[in-house]
């Protein structure tokens, strides 16, 4: 009997680093998918996280059926995301962090926008969001300054450059996560900047957010490696690395 391998409709790929204590979110994305018309797949990236999240993550997956990519030292949200979104078979690819600051069910926001030339992603920033926690009066200002770094550095017309929910149909993501290059901070801008270099239309969606207070961002270290990278990024086009 011949099998033909239907492709999903969506893929979510989400990152975790040392994260036992939020992996009870994978169970709330996976009944989210299983409630849904479109078929999906569930992608985890473990990136380069102790035993116990390992072990954890093993025991999980037995029982929500995902898929599991990983590797063996700490590389950044940045490169686990892309690992994921380059092993992804759907149609259209969403990755979402684990702490679910943007709840899955936002990306039904998403559906009526999805076509092979769009890249939809989700904002904090415009009208019809909803920010339920707001993050420090330093955070939130120095994500207005990168904002506008970014912005001007690379030329993008985008309210909400980090907002870790963002949806790449196939064409876009094998386009993008294949020549970029930031492992860390400066991703989001980086794949936002090659998306539209190669001709895709990226539209913002207003969604709900709430703050993870246990946040990993080190200030001001990280500030000045995202402007590095930033540079980076340019710097990068000035040379023809994104060359199609």
């Amino acid at each position: 009997m011949l099998h033909i391998n239907m492709k999903p409709f969506l893929s979510v790929v989400i990152p975790v680093y040392n994260e036992v204590m939020r992996l009870e979110n994978i169970a709330h994305v996976r009944e989210y998918l299983k409630r849904q018309d479109f078929s999906s797949e569930l992608i985890i990236v473990d990136d380069g996280s102790g035993e116990q999240t390992k072990k954890a993550l093993k025991t999980l997956q037995q029982a929500y059926h995902f898929r599991l990519v990983g590797y063996k030292d700490n590389r950044g949200k940045g490169y686990a995301i892309k690992q994921g979104m380059n092993s992804a078979t759907g149609e259209f690819r969403l990755f979402t962090d684990l702490d679910l600051s943007t709840p899955i069910e936002e990306f039904n926001k998403f559906l009526p926008l999805l076509d092979k030339k769009t890249i939809v992603v989700g904002s904090r920033k415009m009208k019809g969001a909803n920010v339920i926690v707001h993050q420090s009066f330093l955070r939130e200002n120095m994500g207005k300054v990168f904002t506008f770094l970014s912005q001007t550095i690379l030329r993008l017309s985008i309210s909400d450059f980090t907002c870790g929910f963002k949806c790449f149909s196939e064409e876009a993501a094998k386009k993008i996560f294949s020549r970029m290059s930031i492992e860390r901070w400066g991703f989001d801008s980086e794949i936002l900047f090659l998306g539209q270099k190669y001709g895709f239309s990226i539209r913002e969606v207003p969604v709900v957010w709430e703050n993870e207070p246990n946040t990993r961002v080190k200030f001001p270290r990280d500030a000045i490696i995202s402007f590095s990278e930033l540079l980076q990024i340019r710097w990068n086009s000035l040379k023809g690395k994104y060359s199609a």
